[in-house]
């Protein structure tokens, strides 16, 4: 009997490989990236978001890495609505969500978190917490407006990270993502703008790696080999665009390898266009970069699905959807291993169905009026 069966499309051909992280596999190469979503009151993800992500897993999502999570020390955050990783509410609440998304076949890991420096002081959920910091600045240029952070804090920071990458193991999550990126705290060390430190904590890259080195080292002897660490970093700041961390692939290189060494899995590489060159002289974007220079598996994003960078989709401006043909190829070349879709997930559930369906005219164009729900 003939087989009628039509081929698979070339985005299912591409995205629907298995491929596996440590000891975890994920089956198909579509990750959801990490989004700040606020519906978390006193930090506990509820029923809601349960929904949230095991729709997104139930729709073909590989892997859901979740929103950024706080960690369990008194500065890491700003709001009582984002959720926390510690806490005994909170991680029951999260053993569901994770018990849910595997229900729906997918996997799922926490992004451990914390904001440092971009925290004011004097809101939740610890009010009277300072801002800390490796230099106490917030942004390359500004005055002091927080806490340098003493060895003590150090310490106590790294000690939070490892003791909630042990609980996501423990209440059944198959990962977890380290929150390097953006200007937030480890991206505060890493970066020569705010990091000022004269000690072994600062000075030239390797130095500024020192502290989330430590992080990874401390994540990794608290949880099983196997279990998968993912780190995600940036070029670009929350309070600088254009802000980089490396100028060359060299630089790149000194800033990842010990990252590396110290036990990172899979690299989240963080862009406003995922299409655009790093380095001149090469088509290869931050994740190819970092996939080049270390060998790791990388997770690359940036608008995907998106037409125009993420910013102005925040923005409100209109945003149809964008040919993932690049992308594919990228794919394809083995320039990275994954990719993350961040706002054209959001916006649509059925994204990596209809992806990987070839419904590419059933997809919906982003509008930033979903930010505002958790549909």
């Amino acid at each position: 009997m003939t087989d009628t069966t039509p081929p698979a499309s070339r985005a299912a051909q591409i995205l629907s490989r298995p491929i596996s992280l440590n000891g975890l596999t994920v089956p198909n190469r579509i990750v959801m990236a990490p989004m700040t979503r606020m519906f978390s009151p006193g930090g506990v993800p509820g029923e809601d978001v349960r929904s949230y992500y095991s729709r997104r897993a139930a729709a073909g999502v590989g892997l859901i890495v979740t929103e950024g999570t706080y960690v369990g020390h008194e500065s890491a955050g700003q709001s009582d609505r984002v959720p926390r990783f510690h806490g005994e509410e909170q991680l029951a609440g999260w053993a569901k969500v994770a018990e849910d998304v595997h229900a729906a076949g997918g996997t799922i890991v926490p992004q451990l978190w914390h904001i440092g420096m971009v925290r004011k002081q004097g809101e939740p959920p610890v009010a009277d917490a300072p801002a800390v910091g490796p230099s106490g600045l917030v942004t390359e240029g500004a005055e002091p407006t927080g806490k340098a952070m003493t060895q003590q804090d150090l310490d106590d920071v790294v000690a939070a990270f490892a003791r909630a990458a042990a609980d996501a193991e423990r209440i059944g999550f198959d990962g977890v993502e380290l929150h390097g990126a953006h200007g937030y705290l480890l991206d505060q060390f890493l970066w020569a703008g705010t990091n000022r430190r004269t000690d072994a904590y600062g000075g030239d890259a390797v130095a500024r790696t020192k502290f989330s080195a430590e992080i990874v080292a401390a994540v990794r002897a608290a949880v099983s080999p196997e279990f998968p660490i993912i780190f995600r970093f940036s070029q670009w700041k929350q309070q600088d665009y254009a802000a980089r961390l490396a100028e060359t692939p060299e630089e790149l290189e000194a800033i990842l390898t010990p990252l590396a060494a110290a036990g990172v899995d899979v690299f989240h590489a963080s862009t406003r266009r995922y299409w655009l060159p790093e380095f001149d002289g090469s088509d290869l974007n931050l994740a190819g970069w970092t996939k080049k220079l270390t060998g790791k598996q990388v997770i690359s994003v940036g608008s995907v699905g998106l037409d125009g960078d993420f910013i102005n989709a925040f923005q409100g401006e209109g945003s149809p959807v964008k040919s993932i043909d690049n992308l594919l190829d990228r794919l394809e070349a083995d320039e990275f291993d994954m990719v993350a879709v961040g706002r054209a997930l959001l916006q649509d559930p059925e994204w990596a169905a209809k992806v990987l369906a070839d419904r590419f005219d059933e997809l919906k164009a982003y509008d930033a009026a979903a930010l505002q729900t958790l549909s």
